[in-house]
């Protein structure tokens, strides 16, 4: 049977619309369900900006989003050019949160979440054995360098930012069951750094400055619950916002992560474009998982879909296919399946992960259902595509 793991972002308003709209149709076939990041959260990491940074009495804000077509604020910007710009006050070389386990606002939400969540399972519209997925930007995501006119502010904020993190984690682990939660590290920036594409940093040494964060968070998520990273190439302004030759940096990244987590990683979710040469995917030939599952962004451009996983398929035997991360800002039409993935067949990733989808077998037909959720039509290209992969 198919299973499917939801990235996180779906283009709902409440945790129980996205619970009954996907939980209860798709339930039997998801591991854990998010919460689809609805709210402030549906624009990612502008709602840190606003709701926490532009708050903090030893930032100050050097640019807003500029306003609408009516001159009415925004909150979430267009593009890079057009988002929250920061600098540290002087006489700060440390900036520290208060009120740990709560500031960031991804506890709050997630706890209220849950109990939503619960209820839901009780009521029985969400099957038992799902898992509360939460979704969250790794450090060096929410605070990347283009927000910062002085780079040099960064490595004053990071640190307490990181601090302010793990607290929110261990709030999280407090406050809901291990085994009833998962989480996820939403990682875009990083991505970009690995690959050179960030002004003033240079390509040598890119992978180790983003092994910090990972070696000071994940270990202190406890194994019961269950552990995985997003990879993105980035939306803002649209996607891809930088689209790489190939996909080797991404697997020494996804590499580096795995080997620094402190613990076992229970899948992976690594972004592919809208290409079939043999050149791009040849790199997952060295992809080492460590035991995790592997999930491709490849659901996208539909009609060359069966081209791409015909091409993966020679560098990567074992793999879960899944959407490139996408904003829920965007409606459904615009996108095959929202930041919906698929994997399987196992419900959970640490379930047996030699049995792995094998992407063209019928049971990806099974998947047509949630197409139509999302606003595709029977007859819409993606439909065309799966039905015409083999047997």
């Amino acid at each position: 049977m198919v299973s499917f793991l939801l990235v996180g972002s779906i283009p709902l308003d409440t945790p129980e619309d996205v619970f009954r709209t996907f939980g209860k149709p798709l339930g039997k076939y998801l591991f854990a369900m998010p919460d689809g990041e609805v709210g402030p959260r549906r624009h990612w990491i502008s709602r840190v900006h606003y709701q926490v940074l532009a708050a903090h009495p030893e930032l100050e804000v050097v640019q807003h989003p500029a306003p609408d077509e009516n001159g009415v604020e925004r909150q979430h910007p267009r593009n890079a050019a057009d988002a929250w710009w920061f600098k540290v006050r002087d006489g700060f070389d440390r900036v520290r949160f208060g009120d740990p386990g709560w500031r960031l606002g991804y506890a709050r939400d997630a706890i209220n979440s849950y109990f939503v969540f619960r209820t839901m399972k009780e009521k029985g519209v969400l099957p038992s054995h799902l898992r509360f997925q939460v979704s969250i930007p790794m450090v060096n995501s929410v605070l990347p360098p283009r927000i910062f006119p002085n780079q040099k502010n960064i490595e004053k904020v990071r640190p307490g930012y990181e601090a302010a993190t793990r607290a929110e984690i261990a709030k999280i682990v407090e406050k809901i069951p291990p085994n009833e939660l998962a989480i996820q590290w939403d990682c875009s920036t990083e991505i970009q750094d690995a690959y050179g594409a960030i002004a003033g940093y240079p390509l040598e040494g890119a992978i180790e400055r983003n092994l910090i964060e990972v070696r000071n968070l994940s270990p202190h998520i406890p194994r019961e619950v269950a552990l995985g990273y997003h990879f993105c190439f980035g939306t803002l302004g649209g996607w891809p916002r930088f689209a790489p030759d190939d996909l080797g940096q991404a697997v020494k990244l996804a590499n580096a992560f795995v080997a620094a987590s402190g613990r076992p990683v229970d899948w992976i979710h690594i972004p592919v474009l809208d290409r079939s040469d043999d050149s791009f995917y040849v790199p997952l030939r060295e992809l080492e998982p460590g035991g995790a599952r592997v999930y491709l962004g490849a659901i996208h451009n539909m009609p060359r879909f069966a081209e791409r996983l015909a091409t993966v398929r020679k560098y990567l035997s074992e793999f879960g296919l899944a959407a490139y991360a996408v904003s829920a800002g965007n409606p459904f039409p615009s996108y095959p399946i929202s930041s919906m993935t698929i994997c399987g067949p196992p419900r959970s990733p640490r379930d047996d992960p030699g049995r792995i989808f094998q992407p063209w077998t019928p049971a990806l037909r099974d998947f047509n259902p949630a197409l139509c959720f999302l606003g595709q039509e029977p007859t819409s290209p993606a439909h065309a595509a799966m039905s015409a992969l083999p047997p």
